[in-house]
């Protein structure tokens, strides 16, 4: 005897129901970062928001630089002033805030005490300091890339890559 509709209707909820919402909730417990990869205990920034605070101020730092030379020597501008937005905007992508601070802005933020006060007079010689300072920290970012997750990874790579760039650039092969 075939069972009627109404007999199959039992109180509660399907079998279907409580395996997509079994599922649902092991995606969203793999999902929620509670896997112990931020690097936290809960008590202050991950590892991973560190690593991009460092990498925003490092690029803070560097603009602030740029900035220096840039008033030290102000006939190099159509030469750095590329570089020098690129270097803001590397800033932006780890985080630095929404706005980019003017060149006035960051070199009066930079103070006196500094990198970017020691600018050389000689105009060859703040082009090598500013490929150093690009090099420098090129290669401490690609040192990073073992310690932060895959996005981060993949972000400080292309920085540390136009990084290289830029070291190119500021030396007798950018001319």
């Amino acid at each position: 005897m075939p069972l009627s509709p109404s007999s199959r209707a039992l109180p509660g909820p399907r079998r279907r129901t409580l395996l997509t919402s079994a599922a649902g909730t092991v995606l969203l417990v793999g999902c929620s970062g509670g896997n112990g990869d931020s690097g936290t205990t809960g008590a202050g920034p991950s590892a991973d928001e560190r690593a991009r605070a460092r990498a925003a101020r490092d690029s803070r730092e560097l603009a602030a630089r740029y900035d220096a030379v840039l008033a030290a020597h102000p006939d190099l501008a159509q030469r750095l002033r590329p570089l020098r937005a690129e270097v803001a905007a590397h800033a932006k992508a780890f985080g630095a805030g929404a706005k980019d601070p003017s060149p006035t802005e960051s070199t009066t933020a930079a103070g006196s005490a500094g990198p970017a006060a020691a600018v050389p007079a000689d105009r060859a010689k703040a082009l090598a300091s500013l490929a150093t300072a690009e090099r420098d920290l090129a290669d401490r970012r690609a040192k990073a890339l073992l310690e932060v997750p895959g996005e981060l990874a993949r972000l400080l790579a292309s920085v540390a890559a136009a990084g290289a760039a830029h070291t190119y650039l500021l030396t007798d092969g950018g001319k």
